[in-house]
Order: structure tokens, then sequence, then C-alpha cells
């Protein structure tokens, strides 16, 4: 008998061990009913009455979880630390139309993260809770209220008693008034967001001053008005300062250079007259410097921008920026991005910026640059359409180097790169009489010329290989007329009018040339020595 017992013993302690395994973790772990009651009251908030939480999740910490909702164990009970809601997830918990939030919230005393996303629309305007935040200061670390039109009304002071913070995130909301200055106090806050909403006034003074772990500071798209606070830069930490599409105003202060470990600095569509060149001397990490449509003015070839080996990103554009482009610039190796469009910037286009190896963007369009774009055709190529250097009126580009298909969209070609007309190729090439000239026939042609020594100095050094004399006495003013016997007009006229000034300038006997072997031979002597039956006709 005992025999048989111990048996069943051994074959029953594999179905007790399955069922102790198998058993809900409540029934291990349970948690109180007024955590479990404030759950349920604050997700019927968000997403609905009729969201019934007791039928749908009995066990919301254990084998019923929500989506959305984390738990942990303390002393023995589950509590809530996480609720996220909003369209996340497929399965996410989504907002009523008739959402609210509910006070209940701060019941959950153990709560580290609160997400509220996309959850109340413009149409149902609703504010965020100003006190009671004190409930939630031993625990919470995180607090996100993203994409919330419906969220109105100022940012409340309480948050500043959230000691344990470390992200702030009021994005895309409707909030309204003045940052309060008890942010400040968050003296563990990494990531401070407040873009995309309508706060106005100016940046308290004091908000950086005990915020040495801060990393990241997005004010962008507000209505701040006021400068830069010197405070910002006691904030030595940050990654990534963002205070674009504001009303701000005055110059850097100089002590944005302690800013060593910034990699980037957007201070687009603003008010920003200018800064030193201290100002970004020590951002020595920054990678992309955003400084576009302020009015900065000056020159920018005074800074140092050697130190800024990092930098990837830089954009100038729109800021009334004059004098050269620095040559500085075509040692940062890793930049990829280069705007200095739409500003006064005058001089020549140095040809190095083609050899930036990570360069794919180069926007040089609406400034006074002259001479010639020096760039190979490689080059044209590989940007395409992230080239633009249209609206400079004294640019052009060599021809010789670029292919038709890479032609820089609104760049004139330079006039000494223009190809030859029908007439000089006809000339060059020899042809016979049925169209074409050969060395025994050369065109009768009848001209009258305007010249001045200048214009002749000019084209002659331009246009041909040898060296000339001009007299002074080739000053006179008259039309320039060229046509050939049998009524043609050229097709280009540069070409006609340096062999007119042969011509002329040999017939007053102000004109030789000099040839490498030291001999002088007249305009005459050389046309025939190619053309034997070559006759002009001069009136």
């Amino acid at each position: 008998m005992r025999k048989s017992d111990s048996r069943l013993a051994f074959l029953l302690l594999p179905l007790l061990i399955f069922h102790s395994l198998s058993e809900p973790e409540s029934a291990i772990a349970p948690m109180e009913k007024t955590e479990r009651d404030a759950l349920y009251r604050v997700i019927q908030g968000f997403v609905g009455r009729s969201w019934n939480g007791s039928d749908l999740y009995p066990d919301p910490c254990g084998w019923t979880q929500i989506q959305g909702v984390s738990c942990d164990l303390f002393d023995g009970l589950w509590y809530v630390t996480a609720i996220s809601i909003g369209p996340i997830l497929d399965n996410s918990l989504e907002c009523a139309e008739e959402a609210e939030f509910s006070p209940l919230v701060f019941q959950l005393e153990h709560l580290k993260s609160l997400s509220i996303f996309s959850c109340f629309s413009s149409r149902r305007q609703t504010i965020i809770p100003t006190s009671n935040w004190e409930n939630l200061a031993e625990n919470l670390e995180t607090l996100e209220l993203r994409s919330n039109r419906g969220y109105v009304g100022e940012i409340p002071a309480d948050l500043g008693q959230l000691r344990n913070l470390q992200s702030l995130v009021l994005v895309q909301n409707s909030l309204v008034g003045k940052l309060p200055m008890e942010l400040g106090n968050l003296i563990h806050l990494k990531r401070l967001m407040l873009s995309g909403n309508q706060l106005s006034g100016t940046i308290p003074a004091s908000l950086c001053n005990n915020l040495a772990e801060l990393l990241i500071l997005d004010l962008s798209r507000n209505s701040l008005t006021g400068s830069l606070p010197s405070s910002l830069c006691n904030a030595t930490s940050l990654l990534k300062l963002d205070l674009s599409n504001n009303q701000l105003h005055g110059s850097l202060p100089p002590e944005l250079g302690n800013l060593r470990h910034l990699t980037l600095l957007d201070l687009r569509n603003n008010s920003l007259s200018g800064a030193s060149s201290k100002s970004l001397l020590g951002m020595e990490s920054i990678q992309d410097l955003l400084l576009s449509h302020n009015p900065w003015g000056g020159s920018i070839v005074e800074f140092d921008w050697e130190n800024l080996r990092n930098l990837t990103t830089l954009d100038l554009s729109h800021m009334g920026l004059t004098g050269t482009i620095p040559e500085a610039i075509a040692s940062l190796k890793r930049l990829r991005y280069l705007a200095l469009d739409n500003n006064h910037l005058s001089g020549s286009v140095f040809s190095e910026l083609a050899a930036l190896p990570s360069l794919n963007a180069l926007y040089l369009n609406g400034n006074n640059l002259t001479g010639e774009l020096g760039f190979p055709e490689r080059f044209y190529r590989r940007m395409g359409k992230k080239f633009a250097s249209w609206d400079n009126p004294n640019l052009c580009y060599n021809a010789v180097a670029v292919a038709t298909g890479n032609v820089p969209y609104g760049v004139a070609q330079c006039k000494q790169d223009r190809e030859p007309s029908t007439f000089d190729d006809s000339i060059s090439n020899g042809r016979g009489d049925n169209g074409n000239l050969d060395k025994n026939s050369a065109p009768l042609i009848l001209l009258s010329v305007q010249a001045s020594e200048t214009g002749i100095q000019s084209h002659i050094r331009n246009r041909l290989p040898l060296t000339y004399t001009v007299d002074q006495k080739i000053r006179s003013i008259m039309n320039l007329r060229i046509r050939t016997v049998d009524g043609r007009f050229a097709t280009a006229l540069w070409p006609v009018v340096l062999w007119t000034i042969y011509l002329i300038a040999f017939l007053r006997g102000v004109l030789t040339l000099s040839i490498p072997q030291e001999r002088s031979v007249t305009v005459e002597q050389s046309l025939r020595l190619r053309y034997p039956s070559f006759r002009l006709c001069v009136s």
C-alpha cells in the first residue's frame, strides 16, 4: 500500500509544480483596491465612460495587463509606474472625444512616467491641472504631453516641485503665457522641450542656473522675445539648443562658447543681430549650426572656422552677410550642407569647395559673387539640383569644363569660353567654295569698326595666343557693322571683330605680331600665308 502511495505522489508532483507556476501573479502579489480603482478611473477619463476596466482587465498588472500601463512590485504589492495614452501602437488606448484629465492620477504616487499623446483636440479645450503635482514629486521622472491642441492655459508653476523629473515634454499644444521660473528648480532635468506652443515673454535668466544635467533645451516655434540670457551657458552639459522661430533679438552672448559639448545650435528665424567670434570659438563639438533668417550683417571671415572641425551642417542664408566667402570653410572636411544664399557676399568662389569629400548640398544663389566657377564637371554631376548659384549677375561657368547636361542653372557662360561663330569656324576649318573655304578662297568682308585702346587690349589678351602692341592712335569711336558679301550675317561677332581689329590696326601701321622666334610679321602677311587670295575692302 505504501509503495503504491509513493508512486502516486511521484506522478502528481509535476502537476503540482505546473499548477503553482501557472497560478496568476495577482494571487501571489495582489494590488491595492484604491490603486486599481484609481487606475480604472484615470483611463476611463481619457478613453470614455463606456470603458469598463474591472470587467476587461480584472488584474491590470498581472495576467490581464493593459496596453500602455506598466507596474512594479513594492513591498509585495503591485503599483502603477507608467501610463501612456494615445495612438502610439496599433492596440494602444485612444482618447474619446469627451476626454478629460482626471485628478485621480495624483493618487498613483509610484508613477514614474505619464505620457498623453494626441488626446485633446482643439474642439475640446482643457487645462493642465495646476495643483497636486507635489503628490508625484517623489517618483515622477517623465511627463510628456504632446500634440494636444486642446491643452490651453499656462504651464503650471507647480511642475517645479517635481524634484526628480528628468524629462519634461510639452510639445505642440496650445499653451500660453510666460515660462515659469520654477522650472529652474528641476535640478535633475535632462530634457526640456516646450516647442510648438504660444509661449511669450522672455527666457528667465534663472532657467538654466541650476540645470547642470540638462542635455536638450527646445523652446522653438513660440513667440519668445528679448535677448539670449547668458545663464543659458551655465548648462554646460547641453547637447542640443533649439530656439528657432521666435522673436529673439540682440547678439549672442560670448559665454555661448562655453558649451563645449553642444552638437546642435538652431537660432533660425529670429531677429538676432550678430555675434563676436568668441561666441562660437569654444563649440568644438558643434555639428549643426543653423543661423539663417536673422538680420546678422557684417562679415564672417574673422570667425575661426578651423576650430569647428566636426561641422556637418552650416546654414547662414538670409542673414545680410557681406564680404567674401571664408576660405577656411574649405577645411571643414565633414561638411555636408552649406547654405550661404541670399546675402550680400562678394568676391570669387574658390574651387577648393569641390574637394570637400562629404559635401552634397551647396547654395550660393542671391549674392554678388563674381568671376568664374572653377568646379570640375564631376562636382556638378555629384551635386545635381542641390547646387544653386543663380542670381549672381557677374558669375559665370567654364564651358570647357562643364558638359551640356551639367550646366549650372541660371549662370551665364564665361565670355572667353563661348563657342566660335559659324564664320570663324569656316575660316579655321578651311572649307571650299561650296559654302566652305579653303586656302585658295577667302571671304570678302565689308567692315567698319569702333574700338578703344582698352577694349582692344582686353579682347586680344583674352582671345589670342600672341603678344600685341597697340598704338595710342586707335581711340576713335565708330559703329561696328559686320556682314559677308552675299548679305548673310555672322552667327557670332566676336571672332570677326578681332580679325577686324587686326586689319584696321595693320592698315594704320600701329599693330605688329610678336612670335616666339623673335620674328615680326604684319597681319596682312600672316593672313596671306594661310589665304593667298585674301582680299580686303574697308569702308
